[in-house]
C-alpha cells in the first residue's frame, strides 16, 4: 500500500525534453518509474532515448491520456510558464499532477490552485517548488533520491526537501511507505493535512513523521486535525529553531507574525495534540525508533 503514487501509476513529464526534465526522467526511469510520455507541443511525435528506452513525446497532456492511460504528470516547465502547464493538466483531468518548479509567482500559484477547485478537484497538486513523490519500490515522481531509503511502514509528509531525504536516509533501515515533500511556498496543493488523512488511511503505514518549518501556521492546523483526526502516532519536527525572532528566512512561506509561526509556537501546539517533536532531525528520527519498538 501507499498513498497517491503506486508501482501502478503511469507517469508522464511535462518539459521532458528540457535539460532538467531529461535529467530526471533518467533518474525516474532507472528507479522503476512507468514513465510512458513526455509533454511538448513543437515535438509532438518524436521520441526520447533514455538508456536504451524509448519515450514518445505528446503534444497535451490530454493526448498523452488517450495514448497512454497517463494518471500522474510531473511538472518541471520553466516558471513563466508553469501556470499554463499545470492548466493543461487540471483541464485533462489527470488524477495527480506534481509541480516540481520554483520561483513560480504566488499569483500564478493561486489561480492554479482557485482553477483546481473551480474544476471540481478532480487534479490533486503537489507543491509547487517541491521534491515530489516516492512510493520507496514502487514509483518515483520528482527529484527525491530513490537509493537512500527503502519499502517500510512509515509516512513522511514534509514541507522541505532536503530534509526530506534526511529523515529518508536517518530512517533507512526501517523504510517508508511513501514519502510527500509538499513544498514550502505560501500557497500550495497538497498540505500537511492532506497527506495526514491520507497515512491515516493507509493500513501499511503505522507511524507519521511530519517536518514543517518557521512561517504560516500549517502545522498549526495539521495540530488541530492530528488531534481530532489521527489515531496513528505522528513525530514531528519544525525546522528554524535558531531563526532570529521577527526575520524573514528562506522559503517564501517562511513569514513570521506574532508567535504563530515560530518553531517553539508549532512546537508546542503538536505537542498539545500528542506528537512528540523533535529538536534535531536526528532526535526526531529516535524518537520514531522508540515508538516503533514499542
Amino acid at each position: 500500500m501507499a498513498i497517491f503514487l503506486t508501482k501502478e501509476s503511469k507517469v508522464i513529464v511535462q518539459g521532458m525534453t528540457g535539460s532538467e526534465g531529461q535529467k530526471h526522467t533518467r533518474r525516474m526511469l532507472a528507479s522503476g518509474t512507468n514513465i510512458v510520455g513526455g509533454v511538448n507541443p513543437r515535438k509532438a511525435g518524436q521520441t526520447v532515448e533514455f538508456d536504451g528506452t524509448e519515450v514518445p513525446v505528446f503534444g497535451s497532456v490530454k493526448d498523452a491520456i488517450e495514448k497512454t492511460g497517463a494518471d500522474v504528470t510531473v511538472i518541471f516547465v520553466p516558471e513563466k510558464f508553469t501556470k499554463s502547464a499545470v492548466v493543461e493538466a487540471i483541464d485533462a483531468e489527470i488524477p495527480l499532477a506534481v509541480v516540481i518548479t520554483e520561483g513560480i509567482a504566488v499569483h500564478d500559484s493561486a489561480s492554479f490552485w482557485a482553477y483546481a477547485g473551480k474544476k471540481g478537484n478532480k487534479t490533486r497538486i503537489i507543491g509547487p517548488n517541491c521534491p515530489g513523490l516516492i512510493t520507496p519500490g514502487q514509483s518515483n515522481a520528482g527529484i527525491i533520491p530513490a537509493d537512500i531509503t527503502k519499502p517500510g511502514r512509515i509516512g513522511l509528509v514534509s514541507k522541505s526537501g532536503t530534509l526530506t531525504y534526511q529523515m529518508m536516509y536517518e530512517l533507512r533501515d526501517i523504510g517508508f511507505s511513501t514519502c510527500v515533500g509538499i513544498g514550502g511556498d505560501p500557497i500550495i496543493g497538497t498540505t500537511h493535512i492532506d497527506a495526514l488523512k491520507a497515512f491515516q488511511d493507509d493500513p501499511e503505514t503505522d507511524l507519521i513523521v511530519m517536518i514543517g518549518e518557521i512561517g504560516g501556521d500549517a502545522e498549526e492546523r495539521a495540530a488541530a486535525f492530528i488531534k481530532e483526526n489521527v489515531t496513528k502516532p505522528v513525530v514531528g519536527y519544525v525546522a528554524g529553531f535558531t531563526a532570529p525572532e521577527g526575520k524573514t528566512m528562506g522559503h517564501a512561506g517562511a513569514i513570521v507574525s506574532g508567535s504563530s509561526g515560530t518553531a517553539q509556537a508549532k512546537k508546542e501546539a503538536l505537542e498539545a495534540a500528542g506528537v512528540k517533536v523533535g529538536k534535531t532531525p536526528t532526535e526526531t528520527a529516535k524518537l520514531a525508533r522508540e515508538i516503533l519498538a514499542g
